[in-house]
């Protein structure tokens, strides 16, 4: 009886012992998600009186790493600022020189930190991403929803944020005979390849 319950005994920490080896290995799974330039858009909108001004910025590189198990996320997407359009010459000038000061603060970035919510590995998701947004050299934290897609090697994203320039520290572009909302409207579109890869294990589980 005392060897049975001795084997026993082993076999259940050795069942224990691969519980946790596995639960490790899985908290080890990291899903890469890369932007796709081509297929990713960075759209503005600023209203005044008279209309609401659209334009777009190019995204200049995007990469992360998503844990899914903790929902950490790291990584960068970053966003030419020196790109910005809004098909008026002169606005856009402006906009550059006076508002976003582009060619001192040429780069607009965000690095997520975590995510709140499950993330499907199939199909759609609704998640707030929690991060650092960068614009006009000053680090700010954010929190924007974001609708996310994912399949087995491609996934989409769209997010939709404002940014509060003014209060942000940024001029507003306001004259006396055009008044224009001191906040802005982002929507980002992103797409990309997913790869799914294993971090290293402990070596107190090897």
């Amino acid at each position: 009886m005392t060897n049975a319950l001795n084997r026993w005994a082993g076999g259940g920490s050795a069942l224990a012992a691969l519980l946790v080896v596995t639960a490790l290995s899985a908290a080890a799974q990291q899903t890469s998600l890369d932007l796709d330039p081509a297929h990713t858009s960075v759209k503005f909108s600023l209203g005044d009186v008279l209309h609401t001004v659209h334009g777009a910025f190019q995204l200049k590189r995007g990469a992360l790493q998503f844990e899914p198990s903790s929902g950490r996320i790291s990584g960068e997407i970053v966003v030419d600022a020196k790109s910005g359009d809004s098909g008026s010459g002169m606005r856009d000038r402006k906009m550059h020189k006076e508002v976003l000061e582009s060619e001192r603060y040429p780069e607009i970035s965000f690095r997520p930190d975590r995510v709140e919510g499950a993330v499907a590995t199939q199909g759609k998701s609704s998640v707030k991403v929690h991060g650092m947004f960068r614009i006009h050299g000053v680090d700010r934290e954010i929190t924007v929803p974001a609708e996310v897609e994912m399949s087995a090697d491609h996934w989409t994203a769209a997010v939709h944020f404002t940014v509060p320039y003014e209060k942000w520290g940024m001029k507003n572009p306001s004259t006396l005979f055009l008044r224009v909302n001191d906040s802005v409207e982002i929507d980002l579109a992103g797409a990309g390849t997913v790869v799914q890869s294993s971090a290293a294990a402990p070596a107190s589980a090897q």
